[in-house]
């Protein structure tokens, strides 16, 4: 399976999930929407975030010379755009199910708005993990490297 594949099924499905128990909680805890919003949006930042880093740590010890790492920007994009649109077009058909209240927005407003929405939460965090996992590695691979031996000035 394509390395982008497996990334946008898995935050898809964790999207999916997210906002089905979103529904249930503001149904039957209307009042504490707000923070159950946040923490949806916080599970799914963080998910995404340490996926990105585990993602620029491996292809950075993999490739320590940064001109010949992975293009890992493509992959991400990727696997946002088909994770967006892909969870919001399960969202929308679950919708229709009774017990299921995701909001009952149209099918446009959900493969355009709502999943560009999701295209952007699972990006650009995807991108800052990467930039971090590749910068860790670079910061203990220069902490291993031995230092240049300093000459002694020479007296006159």
């Amino acid at each position: 399976m394509n390395a982008w594949v497996l990334r946008a099924v898995g935050l898809g499905a964790l999207t999916v999930v997210l906002e089905t128990l979103l529904g249930v909680g503001m149904r039957y805890w209307p009042t504490a929407g707000v923070w159950m919003r946040i923490l949806s949006l916080i599970v799914l930042v963080g998910a995404v975030v340490m996926w990105g880093l585990l993602d620029g740590r491996s292809d950075r010890q993999a490739n320590p010379d940064p001109e010949h790492g992975t293009d890992l920007t493509m992959r991400w994009l990727k696997a946002a755009l088909a994770a967006g649109v892909g969870s919001q077009l399960v969202a929308w058909i679950l919708d229709f199910i009774p017990g299921f209240d995701l909001g009952d927005q149209g099918l446009v407003f959900n493969v355009t708005s709502a999943a560009a929405f999701i295209v952007l939460l699972i990006f650009i965090p995807a991108m800052l993990g990467v930039v971090l996992g590749r910068w860790l590695v670079g910061r203990e691979g220069n902490k291993s490297a031995p230092a240049a031996p300093t000459q002694e000035p020479v007296n006159a």
